[in-house]
């Protein structure tokens, strides 16, 4: 990808650029290209995942308190992490959820 034009590169407001924090998340950006595979509550589920994560994509949060932060049903945040584990974005054995690597030439 070619550089920005310098107008383009320097943000909209400097005087609130953001750093990054001391825990930081980091989402790949090959998953740009598979969410048109997914329901809005996959794709809220696998953002809070990646928020969640240690760093080796590993987190555990009981259903109920998934679906309570993300304002979702819990049976949704079920079937949510059933698409997930379905499109290998996700790996789950109760009560553990790992983040997979994303699949496909690098961004």
């Amino acid at each position: 990808m070619p550089p920005l034009p310098p107008q383009l590169a320097d943000p909209v407001d400097p005087t609130r650029v953001r750093t990054l924090p001391r825990h930081f998340a980091w989402i790949d950006h090959r998953l740009r290209d598979r969410l048109r595979d997914l329901s809005l509550e996959a794709i809220a589920l696998l953002v809070f995942l990646h928020l969640a994560a240690d760093k080796t994509g590993c987190s555990f949060w009981a259903d109920a308190t998934i679906a309570k932060k993300l304002g979702l049903r819990e049976g949704d945040v079920v079937h949510a992490r059933a698409r997930l584990v379905a499109q290998g974005l996700v790996a789950y054995r109760y009560p553990l959820y790992q983040l997979l690597p994303v699949e496909g030439p690098p961004a």
